[in-house]
């Protein structure tokens, strides 16, 4: 049995991400200060840990993800000795891979002490863009609706890379930037009408192509990104509300209004969902887009793509055809068509 405690470094690093580089401090805080974080981590922690009790019970969309990732995960021809679930929630997606006879033994991170306490040993509580790893540490680290709510995804993803093992495998699965999207509208209508202005509700989601262009950039061999939608029907806008506050996907923006909703917007923005989104049986769907990432770190025994100018055979030969020159214009006839006869 593989011995995990070797996979904890000394001490915690940093890493800026400015140059897409990690540089090593001596602090064991993050380096970004309160004007550029994204999300209040410590308001998520708390509002998480308030509905870590519901989790079974809400658990059909980390479901969906744990179930794509394992099958994904699957194909691949190569054994997983030790992996890792980031973000882990009470351990689903882990669990799901784990069972694969390709995986050997699983780890749990999680943000959430109430959550990591839902987890299979041996668990851990961190935070995703914080990790405690030694470099090369993992083939396999998996992570299921979580990386969307890191303040410093970049440096998530540098981490992430240096914790695998050379030809290490990363797969994840984030919220993309369609998700919730009528909530979102119907709330800032609602306040906007109401209130005479509005503020976000919901915190945002990245776009597949930018999860895509950040998984290149921070060094992951044949980085893939894709997506995928699903419409999921609710008894209410209030049910709604509560998975997402559940998940995580609530408001803690930074720069969120600190003052709640009103009941009067709250049941101004039922209405509009109602009536945009409601169902003959009269419970209202939602949208969710999954997108999901997967990259290698980066190894000598990797296919490399060719340098320019290298190629010894000609694509003319390959097909089997006449090479022309790019400058050479297309020839058309010079009689004109006469038209089919009717």
């Amino acid at each position: 049995m593989l011995s995990t405690q070797s996979c904890f470094a000394d001490s915690h690093e940093t890493y800026d991400t400015a140059a897409m580089g990690c540089l090593r401090s001596t602090e064991t805080r993050g380096f970004m200060n309160d004007e550029h974080l994204l999300f209040d981590r410590a308001l998520l922690r708390k509002r998480r840990a308030r509905f870590a009790h519901e989790v079974h019970a809400r658990e059909f969309l980390i479901a969906h993800a744990a179930q794509e990732i394992a099958e994904r995960v699957e194909i691949m021809l190569r054994k997983f000795p030790l992996a890792l679930d980031l973000g882990a929630y009470h351990g689903l997606l882990g669990r799901t891979v784990e069972c694969l006879s390709s995986v050997g033994e699983m780890m749990y991170a999680e943000s959430a002490l109430a959550y990591a306490e839902l987890c299979p040993t041996p668990a851990l509580v961190c935070d995703e863009d914080l990790l405690p790893f030694k470099d090369a540490s993992f083939n396999l680290i998996v992570s299921g609706l979580a990386l969307h709510r890191v303040n410093d995804l970049p440096g998530a993803l540098v981490q992430i890379r240096r914790a695998l093992k050379p030809d290490g495998l990363f797969m994840a699965a984030a919220l993309g930037g369609r998700a919730l999207i009528e909530l979102r509208q119907a709330l800032l209508e609602a306040e906007g009408e109401l209130d005479g202005g509005a503020s976000p509700r919901v915190s945002p989601f990245g776009d597949v192509r930018e999860y895509g262009a950040l998984l290149q950039r921070v060094g992951f061999a044949m980085p893939v990104a894709d997506s995928e939608t699903l419409e999921v029907i609710y008894r209410s806008p209030r049910e709604l509300m509560r998975e997402v506050r559940a998940l995580g996907g609530g408001n803690v923006l930074m720069a969120r209004s600190k003052a709640p909703l009103s009941r009067r917007t709250l049941e101004r923005a039922e209405e509009i969902y109602r009536e945009r989104h409601g169902t003959p049986e009269g419970k209202v769907t939602a949208t969710f887009e999954f997108v999901f990432m997967s990259g290698w770190a980066p190894d000598a025994s990797q296919q490399q793509p060719l340098k320019p100018g290298s190629a010894t055979q000609r694509l003319a030969d390959a097909l089997n055809t006449e090479e022309q020159s790019a400058s050479d214009k297309a020839s058309f006839p010079t009689t004109p068509l006469k038209p089919k006869s009717k």
